[in-house]
Parts: C-alpha cells; structure tokens; sequence
C-alpha cells in the first residue's frame, strides 16, 4: 500500500484541504464575512472650531471640534458607515465632584449630536452618559467620602439620557456600570416620549488595562482617583459577565454590548449565545494601539492583522464591531 492510500485509509478518504485548495473554494465556504454594516465609528470631540488634534497614545486618531466631526462623519455615511459613537473632551473648568455638565441640554455631546443629525440625518448617532468625561476625579459615577454612590448616579444618568435623546441621539450606551441604569434609562426616555430610542448597554464591561490611551483622548488619565473595581467587572469572572448582561437584558436593553473586545471572545459567544440579542464588542484605545505602534515598528502587517482581528469579533457572533480603524477598513472594503 502506498503513502497515500494510507493515508486516505487513516482519515477515511476525510481531506479538509480540498475546500482551502483554491481562492474561488476558501470564498466559497467562507463562514464569517466583514462588512462595512458591521462598523460603528468611535470619534472625540473638543469645544471650539477648526480643530484637528492629534491623539499621542492612539496614532491616526484625532479630537475634533463640532464643525471638523460634521465632516468627517459625512464622509463616513458616504462609506456606508452606519453609526458613529460620540465622546467629549471638555474644558477642565466644567468638571466637578458630580459631573454636572452632563446635565446641561446645550453641553458639547449634546451639541455634537445636533449638528451631526442636521448635516448627515442618515448615519445613527450612539451617546454614552457614564459621567467621567464630566467628573473632576475621573470616575463614571458621583464620588462620596470615596465611594461611588449607585443610585444618585443612575438619577443623574437617566436626566442626561433624555437630554441626549432631545437632542437626537439614536441610541443611548450607557457604560457607568451601576446597577439598575438600563430599567431606570427606559423609564426615562419612554416617559419623555422616545421611545424609539434603543438602549446599547455596555452590558460586560471589565475592568481593564485596555483603555489607556482612550483616557489620554477625554483628558482622564491623571484625574483618576483610586481604580474602578468596585463597579467594572474583574477580568477573571465570565459567568458574572453573564449574569451582568442577564440583568440587563430583563430591564430592557435592546443591544448589548462586550468591553473590551479582543481578550474577550468567549464572552461575546456566550452573550450571543444566551439571549440573541443584537451583540457588539468594543475595539478599544488600547487594542488599536498595539495593533498600530507594531505596525509602525515593522513587525506586523498592521492592514492584515486590522481585518483579521475585526473578522475574529464576527465569528464570535458579534454584530458589529466599535473600532477606531472603521474608516480605514471602509476604505478599504469600498475598494474590494
């Protein structure tokens, strides 16, 4: 008998490789497919106009004023992009114990939202209402005497969720991680008369190194007092993850939401899984800048590694994906 017939009898005439033998084949029984439908935009915003500004810790990825962000969302909905996410990097002067100015109806989120909905009507607009771009310590909720009070917070997060609302925001993302938020948000917003504003709950949002350079972009970073422990999920515990989303889904979210995304796979498939809501994980800061500083050193291929990574999310039964390469990879698709 020669090598191959053994072989054939072994596997039992099994050969996985004949649906990988050529381009036409592997397209063929390809089973997880990236599209721009699948691409929600994360962009920052900074009062006054004509600003671009770099970003140091996220490379390609900028603040922008109001009149700037107009632009370059109308260039994303021409890509086929179909939302964005906002997130405000406000004057320091703003920022209190209680994040107040998330309470004013004209403040820089609900601003960014106006203009965008006026300009370009079609693409979503998603608004988070976590307080930290507005605290003067960094944390996503009121701080008292050192602890982050649970239900003043989810108080003060619902009456800014019905401001972002009148301004037009699509979709609210609250990411605070206080218990009850998502129930007490739909109350809010059905009582107000929007009811068709849905509600994208951060539903696992760990508490991770990942988001580094995102707190570089809102100005956080050296604000932070303490950690965020006592309200983020620990890292080690997927089935709390579960449970978390569990609640969430009970109280009304419409969408639910994995962060970070890529050390966190499992969760999304059991999500997913689970309750078969709509699914998203979120690229985070810290995710794309390992991706771009390996890039920029030469040791990975940055474009091949963007695709396969925003492919992985998809074959963990994600949706959709928030990523800061979302123009880059609508570029790139557009291209075929």
């Amino acid at each position: 008998m020669d090598k191959t017939h053994l072989v054939d009898e072994i596997t039992g005439h099994r050969r996985m490789r004949r649906n990988r033998k050529a381009d036409w084949m592997r397209r063929l029984v390809q089973e997880n497919r990236l599209t721009v439908d699948d691409l929600i935009w994360p962009i920052f915003i900074v009062p006054g106009s004509g600003i671009v500004d770099p970003i140091a810790a996220m490379p390609g990825v900028s603040r922008m004023s109001i009149d700037k962000a107009v632009e370059a969302v109308k260039e994303a909905s021409d890509l086929g992009i179909p939302a964005i996410a906002t997130f405000p990097d406000i004057e320091m002067e703003l920022r209190d114990e209680t994040g107040s100015n998330s309470l004013v109806a004209n403040n820089l989120i609900n601003q960014t939202t106006a203009a965008i909905k006026k300009a370009v009507p079609n693409i979503g607009v998603i608004t988070d209402v976590a307080l930290d771009p507005f605290t003067s310590h960094g944390h996503d909720g009121i701080l008292r005497d050192g602890v982050i009070v649970n239900d003043e917070t989810v108080d003060q997060i619902v009456r800014a969720a019905v401001m972002q609302a009148d301004a037009g925001a699509d979709i609210i993302a609250p990411s605070e991680m206080m218990d009850g938020r998502v129930g007490a948000i739909r109350r809010g917003l059905d009582a107000a008369g929007h009811q068709n504003v849905g509600i994208m709950s951060y539903a696992t949002k760990f508490s991770s190194g990942f988001y580094g350079p995102y707190r570089e972009a809102i100005n956080t970073s050296g604000l932070l007092k303490g950690d965020k422990n006592s309200y983020y999920i620990s890292p080690a515990n997927g089935t709390e993850a579960v449970r978390d989303a569990a609640l969430d889904v009970e109280e009304g979210a419409d969408m639910l939401m994995v962060k970070p995304g890529l050390a966190y796979l499992d969760v999304c498939w059991r999500i997913k899984e689970a309750f078969g809501l709509p699914t998203f994980a979120y690229q985070v800061s810290g995710e794309y800048t390992q991706i771009k500083a390996a890039a920029m050193n030469g040791w990975i291929d940055g474009e091949r590694i963007m695709m396969e990574t925003l492919l992985c999310f998809k074959r963990a039964g994600c949706d959709g994906i928030l990523t800061y390469f979302a123009m880059d990879v609508a570029k790139k698709l557009a291209k075929g």
